[in-house]
């Protein structure tokens, strides 16, 4: 298999010297103790948020604490995107408006005061196929004062780190619905080439009869043993939707990893949807031993929005197969109109390695470190969350990502899947159903009081 290439741009190390705040600033460097944040715009991209501290005015260089504030994942299109010349655009340019103040708004009013702005051009083509690129890394003089040598009062002062490195991926795409057993392409540049077969089963509730023909081969069924260890096969009337899994083959028919609901996904009391507090999760597995052994747990449900509902997520692996809590990667929501990406991306600060947190038990408590939260976490973080994970491996940065489409449009994930992580077939094969597991997410999360399309019902489902 050969990847395609792609450029990982970072933003870091984000600190504000500033006469004003001088009475109220920390010698600490922590995202905690800051009192300004700054919005991270390139073109072709959402933008971005992020904190930055307060550091003594005395501080001449910057301390060694390595911190993430913000990343950017090109591919080779989005580059000539960015790099295309015409006589109304100019050359791509990373800008940072920067405000003092805490981040927050109110009735669409930001809270923050703006201080300046900040441009840091951007060579990316001459980035491509070199190690690391560096932009800027630095100080900065912005607002009042700034580049005015005569000035009686000093100007503040901003450091950022900008700079590119390779992160080449594996490409994925599914040629169909998950619910329909479509073929799982590669890409790579202009080729697709077919690298994986899926099969998609719904059974009802008397037993492991399928209500389809795709059905799964005898020797590929989850031992009962791991359904109790890891979910639930409570029985209940009414409004629930379970026994749905996807096994993904490899070209010679040989099943490699597998997608199945071991925790159904079952309506609250008195409410059409599938709460926070009682999610239906999936377990991902990868054959081992003549067995599947569990190498990951998905916990989904719908979380509650503004104009529109969220598909709510939480990921975690599962050490060494145990049947014990596993370690969280990424927790966030997707839109359940717009869709958008699932994906994980560990923190490259060395500061998260002793405080890595343990799933929610199977009894749904708080986690045991509630202060650290993914990057993409609706209650937000450090963006360190998970990283002890990968201290002894090396790995960190971006792991995996898989497009999902909200409600009642045809979704064909698209799933990228950094080199570091891939060493197999298997390796791939196992976020290829990881990816099918958050896309049929949507649909187990659908209101129950809406009709299921026929792929996905079987005698039990609402």
């Amino acid at each position: 298999m050969d990847p395609c290439p792609f450029i990982r741009l970072t933003i870091g190390n984000l600190a504000l010297k500033s006469p004003q705040a001088a009475k109220s600033s920390s010698s600490v460097v922590h995202p905690s103790s800051s009192t300004g944040f700054c919005k991270i715009k390139l073109k072709n991209f959402p933008p971005q948020t992020a904190a930055i501290p307060y550091i003594p005015l005395e501080t001449i260089h910057f301390p060694e604490i390595q911190t993430l504030a913000a990343t950017f994942h090109l591919s080779t299109s989005d580059i000539s995107r960015l790099a295309s010349r015409s006589i109304f655009a100019s050359k791509p340019c990373l800008k940072i408006s920067i405000y003092t103040g805490r981040a927050g708004a109110a009735c669409g009013v930001h809270s923050g005061r703006p201080l300046a702005k900040v441009s840091v051009p951007l060579d990316l083509v001459a980035a491509q196929g070199k190690q690391c690129v560096v932009f800027h890394n630095g100080w900065i003089s912005v607002g009042k004062g700034a580049g005015k040598e005569s000035s009686s009062s000093p100007s503040a002062q901003f450091h950022l780190n900008v700079k590119a490195e390779p992160d080449p991926r594996f490409v994925f795409q599914f040629d169909g619905e998950p619910e329909c057993s479509p073929q799982v392409v590669q890409i790579q540049g202009s080729i697709r080439q077919p690298v994986f077969t899926c099969k998609f089963s719904c059974r009802n509730t008397g037993g492991d009869r399928t209500m389809r023909s795709r059905s799964l081969p005898a020797e590929t069924s989850v031992p009962r043993s791991w359904l109790n260890s890891f979910g639930s096969e409570r029985e209940r009337p009414g409004k629930e939707r379970k026994g749905w899994s996807i096994t993904v083959h490899d070209l010679s028919g040989s099943p490699v990893a597998m997608a199945s609901i071991v925790t159904p996904f079952v309506a609250s009391p008195g409410s059409d949807r599938v709460s926070r507090s009682n999610p239906g999760s999936w377990l991902i597995l990868r054959p081992g031993d003549g067995t599947w052994k569990p190498w990951g747990r998905l916990e989904a449900w719908r979380e509650r929005g503004g104009a529109t509902d969220g598909l709510g997520y939480r990921f975690e692996l599962i050490p060494d197969g145990s049947s014990g809590a596993g370690i969280v990667l990424t927790e966030s929501s997707i839109s359940s109109h717009r869709g958008g990406k699932f994906s994980i991306e560990l923190g490259s600060s060395p500061t998260a390695s002793g405080s890595v947190s343990r799933s929610r038990r199977r009894s749904g408590g708080s986690s045991s470190s509630g202060g650290t939260s993914p990057a993409s976490s609706p209650r937000g973080g450090s963006g360190d969350y998970g990283y002890g994970l990968w201290l002894g491996s090396g790995y960190k940065g971006f792991v995996m990502s898989a497009s999902v489409e909200g409600e009642g449009k045809c979704s064909k994930p698209c799933v990228e899947v950094s080199v570091q992580h891939v060493s197999c077939m298997e390796d791939a094969a196992a976020y290829v159903a990881l990816s099918a597991a958050i896309d049929l997410s949507m649909d187990a999360c659908r209101l129950f009081n809406q009709r299921m399309r026929k792929e996905l019902c079987s005698e039990s489902l609402g």
